[in-house]
């Protein structure tokens, strides 16, 4: 992971006390139906009481196995999917109530970069209709401004204006990525939700969109839900990062304290497993015994008893609930209550 020193290291341009984004006790469940009339027997709790903010220019990294619920969270962050219940606030305004036109209208403000930038091109349509299509469809501007503006889209995200001309299947998967994040940006958005948008690349290229997700950043005023698996990846690019695991949000902490100090014993583990290039960083590696519950039937108490290596009694009866340990750090486990 050398290439990813390249990154800035700057500070968040974060306005103190202005959230773009309020996410308060947010669940997603899934339904499960069973029998011969189908009946509803049960639900898969993907996302379960997660809470977490967003300051305006800043970049959020949720980390967690696959299965944890991140990208469900994203996804309702978008209005991709409807939440369950709770409540997201977007610039003031509770989003999970808005419908038809107010919510295609407020959908400018947002954008998803997606893990596969070859499934989520169309392949049929050249790279400037594509760039072009949200202009299109919003009516920003005449064919002439629109045609402008995406050339001038290509050339922030390194492409050549040309290659409006060209189709998705003859660009590398960088390239495709860039398209993808020129498309994102067609609408000026103030908020972009990336979904593992950089785990299909190779490392070199993920340095190389890293960094263009970072500058671009600066450039527009974004700000980022980053969502991956890769510990390495969300320590370069984030300010916070939130860990989850089982649909529940673990730990939330400015990158520095989660990785210097790690509290929650999952979050221990995840940066145990970690590689690390200094051999002075090395951490002792923690086993986890026993395989991740089942979302459809998760365990009571703390969801991570079953495998934690600290359990107490309290653990397997009582949910902890996310608290501040200081001013940085908030953390969901009974060691801190």
């Amino acid at each position: 992971m050398a290439e990813l020193q390249m990154l800035s290291q700057d500070a968040p341009v974060s306005l103190p006390g202005e959230y773009l984004l309020e996410v308060k006790n947010l669940k997603k469940y899934f339904p499960i139906h069973g029998g011969v009339l189908r009946r509803h027997v049960g639900d898969v709790k993907a996302v379960d009481d997660v809470s977490f903010t967003l300051k305006k220019g800043e970049t959020l990294g949720i980390v967690g196995e696959s299965g944890c619920g991140k990208s469900t969270t994203g996804r309702m962050i978008m209005r991709v999917l409807d939440s369950t219940s709770g409540s997201i606030m977007f610039n003031g305004k509770d989003i999970t109530k808005i419908r038809g036109n107010h919510l295609r209208t407020l959908r400018q403000q947002f954008q998803m970069v997606f893990q596969d930038p070859y499934s989520s091109l169309n392949p049929r349509m050249n790279v400037g209709t594509l760039i072009a299509e949200p202009l299109v469809v919003n009516h920003k501007g005449s064919r002439a401004e629109i045609r402008d503006e995406v050339a001038r889209l290509l050339e922030v995200v390194g492409l050549s204006p040309d290659a409006r001309l060209r189709f998705p299947h003859e660009f590398s998967g960088g390239q495709r990525q860039r398209i993808a994040i020129a498309r994102a940006l067609a609408l000026r958005p103030s908020l972009i939700v990336a979904d593992e948008a950089v785990s299909a690349l190779d490392v070199s290229i993920q340095a190389q969109v890293l960094n263009l997700l970072a500058d671009l950043r600066k450039e527009f005023g974004l700000s980022y839900v980053f969502i991956s698996h890769n510990l390495a990846v969300v320590k370069h690019i984030s300010d916070r990062v939130g860990v989850m695991y089982l649909g529940r949000m673990a730990e939330i902490a400015d990158k520095k304290s989660l990785y210097a100090n790690p509290l929650h014993p999952y979050t221990q583990a995840l940066l145990s497993a970690a590689p690390e290039p200094k051999r002075h960083q090395s951490r002792e590696r923690i086993v986890l015994t026993g395989d991740v519950p089942s979302p459809a039937k998760p365990p009571s108490g703390c969801a991570f008893h079953t495998r934690c290596p600290k359990v107490m009694d309290v653990c397997r009866v009582e949910r902890p609930e996310l608290i501040a340990y200081n001013d940085q750090h908030q953390v969901a486990c009974h060691l801190y209550s």
